[in-house]
């Protein structure tokens, strides 16, 4: 730039128009005609040279450090890479599979059980493998696949070939494609049901409908300006769950209400000896201290839950009490939960359930717990929510939620017939005429299981159950005196679609159907079945939890992974297999939240006890619990493990992916690459919590 100021200078007396040429990179330039410069702007071009220096400069650091941060991605990838081969030679070497999974009481039930499912995957795999490689010889010999262009060739490979392709067209294909069009149908059933539960939604949020409790409570101890303030019965069902029980006695001591007007069950079904002293320890600790509260524990594990909540409300005090809430032993509610429950039950005696909803305090512990928080937040904020405005009418998530007693007694109390005694109870009040209220702004903190085995088990026992529970009450639904609408929204909806027809297309659909089209090409699925319509189902469940937005591939992914699961379950359930009646205790890792932790420590600071969430009084160690670290260290170590009908479909998907590579069908390639790497991923239990 200087020659072009001296220039400049010099040339008071030259004629014409100056001229600047401006160029950024070789590719990139302008030229811009100036006027004649003055004294000032050769000050101001002085400046604009220094800052152009220093513009260059920082631009270098700018691109040395995302040249940096380039190199680091690529090293943690290959770190990433590195952990994952390490994870699957552990996993294989390990040599765990989900076939010595079973509890002590079904494992003679479900040794004697042909593992049917995994059977046919294992059959469906080595069809596939060998389909693939007689096709991908005919492909390279130059045979045409497509039967208007077929020609008889010679030649004993050529005449097998020649009649698989006849016998693909003659017999094959119409049955697969009226089977793959079946599933469509029902496909788009669903998808419209999840439609207008989302517009339902919308339709909430936009007019701000929400339930208003007649009545307000103020003042808890004088009962003054009309309050409302019953007799409540809390009830705490746990069974071996020494993680978590602490927050939850303590949450629960800490509700806000009249000490006079509360009894706390601890109703402890444990069968290990160490963990009931310590939540008999527990609770003698709170009633110390002044909570109203009693330890309850069964000899009998008789109905599981079901049985002890059952026992429970036989007590002759129950009497004494007209409503009933239930936390399950991960679930800490804050004070003023019944401060904001309570009151819907004032003059309105239909209402039989006042439902909470949930929120979890580990949602973003892993993938795993990330998917799971969409489920769960599409579930209360949608379908629960909707349900609750339209029809006064949900399944019951089992906690977190008050109930009438007068409406449990009048419906026949808890039963044992099926594992999901909440879900029983909810259709029984329903066609008793009993209503329910689900309260989206009212959240009770829980957990969500962190590892894939804890997850499927849970999912097994919520999809086998509707099952059961269907064929059980199916003529009760029939002969019931509610509305026809109420009863179609009860069979089909409520049970048929969601519980039924759900899981059914899509393992039946993406799982089988899917793959077996690309080794029988007359019949076809389209592409929007395949890719437009699952994205636009899975954008809207991911609407409830905007922050999961990055997730939604995984999530899409992942619904087809599970589906092996809720299928299985679902047959299991529909036809009273021998794992239809397993219940086992989900997993905890008894987590608390930061807030939680704060007031612990808080605790610590002063010997008076306040209102805290999940935190108990801090006490010396008892020599309940010094027993129980020393078991706790001579346990054996946890193991992740191998499933093998997820491994199974992986290899199937894969090969059909391969197979799809030699029709060319693009999205149908991706769809089954990612789908079998997605199964492949789960299979070797790589979601999730992992074990060192």
């Amino acid at each position: 730039m200087a020659p072009k100021f001296e220039w400049w200078a010099k040339g008071n007396n030259r004629k014409g128009t100056p001229v600047v040429v401006k160029m950024e990179n070789p590719n990139n330039w302008s030229m811009v005609e100036l006027e004649s410069p003055s004294e000032q702007d050769f000050l101001v071009e002085g400046r604009r040279e220094k800052s152009r220096n220093k513009n260059a400069r920082q631009l270098t650091w700018v691109l040395l450090l995302k040249a940096h941060r380039a190199a680091g991605c690529l090293t943690s990838l290959g770190s990433a890479l590195i952990a994952l081969g390490t994870a699957v030679r552990r996993r294989i070497a390990a040599g765990r599979t989900d076939t010595g999974i079973s509890s002590s009481s079904t494992t003679a039930i479900a040794k004697s059980k042909p593992r049917f499912l995994y059977s046919c995957l294992k059959v469906f795999l080595l069809l596939s493998l060998m389909l693939l490689a007689f096709e991908t010889a005919a492909y390279f010999k130059g045979w045409h696949f497509e039967t208007p262009k077929l020609q008889l060739p010679y030649g004993f490979l050529d005449w097998v070939y020649t009649h698989w392709v006849l016998l693909r067209v003659g017999y094959l294909a119409p049955p697969l494609q009226f089977l793959a069009n079946a599933c469509i149908v029902l496909f788009l059933i669903q998808s419209l049901d999840r439609l207008i539960l989302c517009l339902g939604c919308f339709w909430i949020r936009f007019n701000k409908i929400k339930p208003v409790p007649k009545t307000v409570i103020s003042d808890l101890e004088t009962g003054e300006n009309g309050c409302f303030l019953p007799m409540v019965l809390v009830q705490i069902p746990m069974c071996n769950e020494k993680e978590v029980y602490q927050q939850s006695i303590a949450a629960v001591c800490n509700l806000d209400w009249p000490k006079t007007k509360i009894l706390i069950q601890v109703l402890d079904d444990s069968d290990d000896p160490i963990t009931q002293s310590l939540i008999k320890e527990e609770v003698h600790k709170w009633q110390k201290g002044g909570a109203r509260i009693v330890y309850r524990h069964r000899v009998n594990r008789e109905g599981y839950k079901a049985g002890n909540l059952k026992s429970a409300m036989n007590c002759s005090y129950v009497k004494d009490y007209e409503f009933v809430a239930i936390f399950d032993a991960d679930f800490q509610p804050l004070p003023d939960f019944l401060k904001k429950t309570i009151p819907h039950f004032k003059d309105n005696e239909e209402l039989g359930l006042v439902q909470a909803r949930w929120s979890f305090v580990n949602k973003e512990e892993n993938l795993l717990t990330r998917l799971q928080n969409i489920n769960l937040a599409f579930h209360f904020e949608v379908e629960q929510q909707v349900n609750s405005v339209f029809l006064n009418f949900f399944g019951f998530n089992g906690t977190a939620g008050v109930w009438r007693i007068k409406a449990l007694e009048d419906s026949g109390g808890w039963l044992e017939r099926t594992t999901v005694e909440d879900m029983d109870i909810a259709v029984r009040a329903h066609l008793h005429g009993w209503k329910f209220i689900f309260l989206n702004d009212v959240e009770c903190i829980c957990e969500l299981p962190e590892s894939y085995e804890a997850y499927r088990k849970q999912q097994h026992r919520w999809h086998s159950g509707p099952m059961q529970l269907f064929r059980l009450c199916l003529p009760a639904v029939i002969k019931s005196k509610i509305s026809i609408g109420k009863k179609f929204n009860l069979i089909f909806l409520f049970f048929l679609l969601r519980k039924l027809i759900l899981p059914f297309y899509s393992f039946t659909l993406f799982c089988i159907i899917l793959p077996m089209t690309m080794f029988v090409p007359e019949a076809e699925l389209p592409a929007w079945v395949v890719c437009y319509i699952p994205a636009t189902m899975s954008f809207l469940n991911i609407l409830p939890a905007p922050k999961s937005f990055p997730f939604i591939v995984p999530y899409l992914l992942f619904e087809n992974t599970m589906s092996v699961t809720k299928f299985n379950a679902m047959v299991s359930g529909l036809f009273q297999l021998g794992s239809a009646y397993e219940w086992v205790v989900t997993k905890k890792s008894g987590r608390s939240s930061e807030g939680d932790l704060a007031a612990l420590v808080e605790n610590e600071g002063g010997k008076k006890m306040k209102h805290q969430r999940g935190a108990s009084a801090p006490a010396p160690e008892t020599e309940a619990e010094k027993k129980a670290q020393k078991k706790n260290n001579k346990k054996k170590k946890k193991h992740n493990r191998i499933y093998m009908k997820e491994l199974s479909l992986a290899f199937l998907l894969l090969t059909a992916a391969t197979r799809s590579l030699l029709s060319a069908q693009g999205i149908h390639f991706y769809f089954l690459l990612f789908q079998g790497i997605s199964f492949l991923l789960v299979g070797l239990d790589l979601i999730g919590e992992q074990v060192e």
